[in-house]
């Protein structure tokens, strides 16, 4: 069942992102679609609660319970990134905003690129290890937790995986030449728009 929850919440998260940016653009209602986006960390939650209560109410412990956290991390680490860039496009697509500007190719530009994306992962994989954790001394019983120490165990190794590729592509990314368009007068523009929409 909580394999079900997860692509249930998964499946959540994107219709309430979707109606959010269609009130929000599409309807020209701000206030409605801004409570909507709002209102898409609540998916999380609602799935933390059941983890928890599945946990509580003596359910054996297995990976469907670690890969709630691990979603949970990678919502918390990623999901502001991904409501932001989704949002800018719907103001581009339906409100005449600038076009969202593209990651660098190349250069400082793309090497700042990488390294944000290597820190929302860290942040990801900090929230989701302390839900693991968490979910591990609620438990009480080591052996019962096993799974989730061994995810717990797999991400840090991808994590650090993720580290090397990340200062690899950066030491590249700093030797080129090619800035790319990165975050320059659109990325600019965009962002100024979404503020002074939000306002």
């Amino acid at each position: 069942m909580l394999v079900a929850m997860i692509v249930g919440a998964e499946a959540a998260f994107w219709v309430v992102l979707a109606l959010g940016l269609l009130a929000r653009y599409a309807l020209r209602m701000p206030r409605l679609g801004g409570a909507l986006l709002l209102a898409v960390p609540l998916v999380d939650l609602f799935l933390l609660a059941v983890a928890f209560l599945d946990l509580r109410g003596g359910g054996e412990v297995g990976v469907a319970h670690g890969l709630a956290a691990v979603y949970l991390g990678v919502s918390v680490g990623f999901g502001h990134r991904i409501i932001g860039r989704m949002d800018a496009w719907a103001a581009y697509r339906f409100d005449g905003a600038p076009r969202p500007a593209k990651p660098a190719k190349g250069g400082p530009a793309r090497a700042r690129h990488e390294a944000a994306q290597f820190g929302r992962h860290v942040a990801a994989w900090a929230v989701g290890s302390a839900l693991l954790m968490l979910g591990v001394w609620y438990v009480g019983d080591a052996e019962r937790t096993r799974p989730l120490l061994h995810l717990a165990g797999l991400w840090a190794v991808v994590l650090v995986v993720d580290g090397v590729v990340t200062a690899y592509d950066a030491v590249r990314a700093l030797a080129s030449r090619d800035e790319g368009s990165g975050s320059g007068a659109a990325g600019g523009k965009s962002a100024r728009y979404v503020a002074k929409s939000d306002s």
